[in-house]
C-alpha cells in the first residue's frame, strides 16, 4: 500500500470525524455532499443539508446555516478564496445573502452545535450572484472544475451564487 494512498486515508477519516459527530447529534437531518477534483486527484468536499427548515428566515448581511447546520468544507489540497490562503483541512462555510452579491466566508471553527464566531474565520470571498429563472425548492450546492480552480456553486430559491477556490 503506497504512502499517498494511506495518508489519504488517515486525512479523510480524520477530516470527517467532526461532521459524523454532528449527525450523531441529529440523525433526523438529511445531508449531501458535492465534491471537486482536482488534476492532481486531490479533493474538496462540502456537505450541507439539501432540505432547509421551510420556517427558516434567511435575512441579508447575517451568516446563514442552511438547515441550522452549517455547511463544511473538506480540502485535501491549500486552497485560496479572495487572495486568503486556506490549509488543508476542514472548515465550516457561511455564505452571507445580500442584494445583489452575496459573500463566502470560511471560518475555522467545526465544532458540532457552535454559534458563528467573526473571529475564527480564515477567509471571506465575494460571490457573484444571478437571479434563475426556474426557482429551486430545496438548496443545491455543486461545485465546477475549471483548471486550478473550484467553483462552488450555492442555488437557493431564484438566487444562484458562485466563488471560486484555487487550489495552490
Amino acid at each position: 500500500m503506497s504512502a499517498t494512498i494511506v495518508w489519504r486515508a488517515l486525512l479523510i477519516s480524520l477530516l470527517l470525524t467532526p461532521c459524523l459527530a454532528a449527525q450523531t447529534n441529529n440523525a433526523s437531518a438529511a445531508t449531501a455532499t458535492t465534491t471537486c477534483t482536482l488534476d492532481d486527484g486531490r479533493q474538496v468536499y462540502v456537505r450541507y443539508d439539501p432540505v432547509p427548515n421551510n420556517k427558516e428566515k434567511i435575512s441579508n448581511g447575517k451568516p446563514w446555516s442552511p438547515g441550522g447546520v452549517p455547511m463544511t468544507l473538506f480540502t485535501e489540497a491549500q486552497l485560496t478564496l479572495n487572495n486568503s490562503l486556506i490549509p488543508i483541512g476542514a472548515y465550516t462555510l457561511y455564505p452571507i445573502p445580500a442584494r445583489g452579491n452575496w459573500t463566502l466566508v470560511v471560518n475555522k471553527n467545526v465544532t458540532p452545535g457552535a454559534a458563528y464566531d467573526e473571529k475564527q474565520d480564515v477567509a471571506r470571498g465575494p460571490m457573484e450572484s444571478a437571479q434563475v429563472d426556474q426557482p429551486s425548492e430545496s438548496l443545491e450546492v455543486a461545485f465546477a472544475h475549471v483548471g486550478p480552480r473550484c467553483s462552488l456553486r450555492i442555488y437557493m430559491g431564484k438566487t444562484a451564487s458562485f466563488a471560486d477556490f484555487t487550489a495552490k
